[in-house]
């Protein structure tokens, strides 16, 4: 038997890889863009800074050192140059989707940070496998579809879809929002009562009034109970964001009426005697109709004074003789406290128009 060669010796003594061997190796060199290994093959291997983590961001210098141990996957025995291409990445995908796996079967929570804000939803990293989060299970707040403000955040979400085969990872932030603003909401509700003064932030605004948040659970302020006076539309008054004082009107199960219509703000207390009929007041023109202009008195009170009432002579309509945030003086002519109601009248201020002359008779004429 004829003695190996100190080439044949060599040769044998390096490991014998395949295409899709994961092996162990050793960090020889670092650079910005690629990592050099020694794997115990004939060749040393290169991962490449894709293919060592999906994180475009990372540093490799600052993320391994010279001799550091590290396990990586063969993706090709010679890349053109006589160096094996390896992963290290891919590694640690495929040990994460059996956790994947797990968390999606038992709708475990997870948490990861974002980082990267796309077209259509968020994408996030759990150690280097990429998961998907469409907008639609990004927030439990319908409808947002700028997603800005959550990059570099971190969230926690569900599997909602795991299909390896696919490379389909889909995560749902909503479903954990919702579970904890509902438990969130028991809380408050276990601890508040009709007639609890509050204050709240504005989270909606709509038609009909807005959605205040009073500390985990949210309450309606309905249009009629955001003053005493006329609101025209609610993003007259609040925007979102605004810190609101309210008490609690209603519950009614898990719904909450709030209002700031606080009794001791009431401008029709003691409506008698502030607005007695006879009394000439000022005010400001805040609408018009076809039948009359409705005039602010201030405080929240309006008053009606109708078109038959603005002058001696006829008037067609309103606006043909007042504008909207003209000011005006008029006496008061009715008062109606149970209805909240008021009437003005200008023609009573004005002077009386005088009597025509009769004709001389003929006994007078001579």
């Amino acid at each position: 038997m004829s003695e190996l060669t100190f080439e044949q010796m060599l040769e044998e003594s390096f490991k014998n890889i395949h295409v899709g061997d994961v092996v162990e190796g050793t960090v020889i060199a670092v650079a910005p863009e690629e990592i050099a290994v020694n794997i115990g093959y004939k060749s040393d291997g290169i991962v490449s800074k894709n293919e060592y983590s999906n994180d475009s961001s990372i540093d490799l210098t600052q993320a391994v050192k010279v001799d550091d141990p590290i396990t990586v996957k063969v993706l090709k025995l010679n890349d053109g140059d006589g160096q094996v291409v390896l992963s290290h990445k891919r590694v640690v995908a495929e040990k994460v989707s059996a956790v994947l796996e797990e968390a999606f079967n038992n709708k475990t929570p997870l948490k990861a940070t974002v980082t990267e804000v796309v077209k259509g939803g968020l994408k996030v990293v759990v150690d280097e496998v990429p998961v998907f989060i469409p907008a639609s299970l990004a927030t439990d707040s319908f409808g947002k579809k700028d997603l800005s403000d959550m990059a570099g955040t971190e969230v926690e979400f569900v599997m909602s879809e795991f299909n390896p085969k696919k490379r389909r990872y889909i995560g749902d932030c909503r479903t954990i929002l919702a579970e904890k603003k509902a438990a969130e909401r028991e809380k408050v509700l276990s601890s508040i009562k009709v007639g609890d003064v509050i204050e709240g932030e504005v989270k909606n605004v709509t038609n009909f009034g807005a959605f205040v948040d009073i500390g985990g659970a949210d309450g309606l302020l309905h249009i009629s109970e955001m003053s005493w006076g006329r609101i025209d539309h609610p993003q007259n008054v609040f925007r979102r964001g605004d810190k609101v004082k309210v008490f609690v009107k209603e519950i009614n199960g898990d719904k909450i009426a709030l209002s700031a219509k606080f009794e001791d703000e009431n401008p029709w207390t003691d409506a008698d005697s502030k607005f007695a009929i006879g009394s000439v007041v000022k005010g400001t023109v805040a609408r018009m109709t076809d039948f009359g202009a409705f005039v602010n008195l201030g405080n929240g009170v309006d008053a009606l004074l109708h078109v038959s009432q603005i002058a001696r002579e006829h008037i067609e309509k309103p606006s043909d003789v007042l504008k909207v945030g003209q000011e005006i003086e008029a006496e008061i002519v009715d008062v109606n406290v149970e209805e909240k109601k008021i009437s003005l009248s200008m023609k009573a201020l004005l002077p009386e128009a005088p009597e025509s002359e009769e004709a001389p008779t003929e006994e007078s004429a001579e």
